[in-house]
């Protein structure tokens, strides 16, 4: 009985030590271009979306919200490495937001929105 007690535990300690892998294989954004909440010059805006983990670029896009309120799909450019999702922009001076979405490699989906101002 006791041994029985001891496979059990060491098994589920086993499931809780492989958890963080799983939820790292998530892509969650790291580091953004523009900046949340950041000014950028206009009118051409590079856009440069960084995650923790592969993004893949089917099933993944950008939108950008108009100061307007109307929204832009944006083309995703050839992307610099398998983290990224990188677009650009023509951009009038005003307040924007970026809506992101990312289809990681363990297909699940993030989405998020970074506000963002062009001079």
């Amino acid at each position: 009985m006791w041994m029985k007690r001891m496979s059990v535990a060491a098994l589920a300690a086993s499931a809780v030590l492989l958890l963080p892998r799983v939820a790292l294989a998530h892509a969650h954004l790291v580091t953004s271009a523009p900046a949340a909440n950041g000014t950028v010059q206009g009118p051409d805006v590079a856009i440069d979306l960084k995650y923790n983990s592969r993004v893949e670029v089917k099933g993944s896009m950008i939108t950008l919200v108009l100061p307007g309120g109307g929204t832009q799909r944006l083309t995703l450019d050839r992307q610099s490495n398998d983290v990224n999702l990188d677009a650009h922009a023509h951009l009038k001076a005003g307040s924007y937001t970026l809506r992101w979405q990312a289809l990681s490699t363990d297909g699940h989906i993030t989405r998020g929105e970074i506000p963002f101002t062009v001079r």
